[in-house]
């Protein structure tokens, strides 16, 4: 019985292990030494974002960028994710995993604001219109690659069938 089962289950095993998945790799900027995102498959992976000047319009006339505290650099970041996933045909309600790196503040003594995260986080998930709230890791860092940024978030989404 066991082995007749193991017959009929060769078709499927040798199909499955001929199906590849695609890979495209999304990079606007050639420049850039990473890609903003990675498709694979129907799963995209968003490169981690950081946060855009608040006062983008004055820094275009020469004046220092503002970036704010914790929760406006997060919702300048959520934003951003948010343009990133409908350029590829997603949304939010995508989002399937996210990982967020907060740097200590130092209006707050060097500690993380992730009271600040939450309220800009919810403004995306969790909400009557958007309901889904991702699996989430939220992890402090010494510090990013910017050094203005009190936090950075990747995500990885999902196109639904």
């Amino acid at each position: 019985m066991k082995i007749a089962a193991w017959i009929l289950c060769l078709p499927l095993l040798a199909a499955s292990a001929g199906a590849q998945t695609t890979v495209k790799h999304i990079q606007p900027d050639e420049k850039m030494p990473i890609a903003t995102g990675v498709w694979a498959g129907d799963t995209y992976y968003l490169s981690g974002q950081v946060a855009s000047p608040a006062n983008a319009d004055a820094v275009a006339k020469g004046a220092a960028p503002v970036y704010g505290d914790t929760q406006a650099q997060a919702l300048s970041v959520f934003t951003k994710i948010q343009a990133s996933l409908r350029a590829q045909g997603l949304e939010m309600k995508d989002v399937v995993k996210m990982t967020v790196f907060l740097v200590g503040d130092p209006a707050k003594g060097g500690k993380m604001d992730f009271p600040g995260l939450q309220a800009s986080y919810t403004r995306f998930f969790g909400t009557a219109e958007q309901p889904n709230k991702p699996a989430r890791s939220a992890v402090q860092v010494a510090g990013l690659v910017v050094p203005w940024g009190l936090l950075e978030v990747e995500v990885i989404a999902v196109r639904s069938k």
